[in-house]
Formats: structure tokens, C-alpha cells, sequence
């Protein structure tokens, strides 16, 4: 099993892959200080599973979650705060570990992912820091999970960091999304379907290949047969199908 340990301590990075070498299938195939270098080593060293700290400057966790392919690794959380526990599974982890990282806790991390047929639901019930999962469900009250605030996306070797109030709208390429930005569009090597996941609710689909952001919207042209177009208020325009006009309007009446 080949690791990548992604944390912005040095001395966290050391333990962590001090501990992992009582594991004889686990390889720690590289470690990373940032998101940056984190999304560009998963895609040189394709790892098996990221042991990924959430807190990290300008990049944290969770946008490197969202910005990893949809065939990413496996991921662990390993934080300090037991805050974040929920959107951690809502990110589809396989586990959740809170530092200082106990022996026996990651014994059983290691053993969950040498059988990854177990569902994201028996591994929140079945010791995934009981007692942060029950943390973080009293906190249920505020807004438990939103999107990512960056997305990285590696052009031609250089790790863009995008902002994803500034993306206006998406358009499917095949198994990429063409991120479509003020001055300029990137690749971001994921499905349509999967990036809306992470980016709902302030993005909605429009079409099978188009989603826009609700907030980007200036306006909604009928056309024929139902059809719609939606104008940006860059001036950018978006086809809307008949069959997604509904929930958009819905959506921009919220």
C-alpha cells in the first residue's frame, strides 16, 4: 500500500511516517508541506491512500480533496480538531484521525484499508473517532459542510489555485470540466457530475455538459421548445435544457 503524508508540520509528517513503518504492506511513497505540492505528487507518485491534515495555509484539506480526480486515493484525515469529522466523510474518507495519533488507532485505519469493501457508513460507525463524530454532530446546527474555497488545478506541470467564487460556470470534456474563469478557462481532470458534488448548492446544472454559478446569473432567455439561455453577468452565455430549467429557477429564487 503506497502512502502520501500531506501536512504543513514537519515534526507531524516525521511521527506519522515513523509510526507507519510498523506496517509491512504500508510504503510511504512521499510526504508534501502544502496543497500544491500534495495534488501534484498524488498525480507523479499515484499513492494508494493520502494521510491528509486538514489546516494548512492557503490550501487546506478539503480543497485538495475536491480537486483530486474522481479515481483519486483513498483518503485519511489526520487533524487535531474534531470539528471537521462530518464533512471529513461527507468528502468520502475512509477515516478520520485526531492527533496525537495513537498506535492502535492507526492499526485499525490500516486494517480498514487493506478491506476498502466496508462502506464510508460502517467506517463513521466503527471507530472512526467516535466521540469527534459526536463532536462535530452537535454542531449540526450551523452550516456543516459548503463548498471547497479553492480548487487546484495542474496545467502543463504549474498547480493553479482557483478560487471557486470566482469560477462563472463548467462545461463537461469528456472525463475533465473546463473551469470557466473571468479572463481564462483551466482542465480539471474529474466529471461534471462528481466537481458538482463538492461545488452544490452555488453551482446548478443547466444542461447534461453545463452547470453555472448561481451567483454568476444575470439573467434567463426563453428559447424554443422549452429551452433556455443563461446570460452571465460577464456577459457570458450558458445553454439551459428544458428538462433543468426548473430547478434552476427554483434555485435562483432562493
Amino acid at each position: 500500500m503506497r502512502a502520501l503524508i500531506v501536512d504543513d508540520e514537519a515534526p507531524a509528517r516525521s511521527k506519522l511516517r515513523h509510526m507507519l513503518r510498523a506496517f509491512a504492506d504500508v510504503e510511504v511513497v512521499g510526504e508534501a508541506a502544502d496543497g500544491a505540492t500534495a495534488l501534484l505528487l498524488a498525480g507523479e507518485l499515484r499513492p494508494d491512500v493520502i494521510f491528509l491534515d486538514v489546516q494548512m495555509p492557503e490550501v487546506d484539506g478539503f480543497d485538495v480533496a475536491a480537486s483530486l480526480p474522481d479515481d483519486a486515493p483513498a483518503l485519511v484525515f489526520v487533524t487535531a480538531f474534531d470539528q471537521y469529522a462530518l464533512r471529513a466523510f461527507d468528502a468520502q474518507a475512509v477515516d478520520y484521525l485526531l492527533k496525537p495519533v495513537e498506535p492502535e488507532r492507526l492499526a485499525r485505519t490500516v486494517q480498514r484499508l487493506s478491506h476498502p469493501g466496508r462502506s464510508t457508513a460502517n467506517n463513521a460507525a466503527n471507530g472512526a473517532a467516535n466521540n469527534a463524530v459526536k463532536s462535530a454532530a452537535k454542531s449540526a446546527a450551523r452550516p456543516s459542510v459548503g463548498m471547497p474555497a479553492n480548487l487546484m488545478i495542474v496545467d502543463r506541470g504549474i498547480t493553479h489555485v482557483v478560487r471557486c467564487a470566482e469560477i462563472e460556470w463548467l462545461e463537461a470534456a469528456d472525463n475533465y470540466v473546463d473551469i470557466h474563469l473571468p479572463q481564462r478557462s483551466l482542465l480539471l481532470r474529474r466529471t461534471l457530475t462528481a466537481l458538482l458534488g463538492d461545488l452544490a448548492p452555488a453551482f446548478v446544472r443547466t444542461h447534461r455538459s453545463f452547470a453555472v454559478a448561481v451567483a454568476a446569473v444575470l439573467a434567463v432567455q426563453p428559447r424554443a421548445k422549452g429551452d433556455a439561455t443563461v446570460v452571465l453577468k460577464s456577459g457570458g452565455e450558458v445553454p439551459c435544457s428544458r428538462q433543468y430549467r426548473e430547478a434552476l429557477m427554483a434555485r435562483l429564487r432562493q
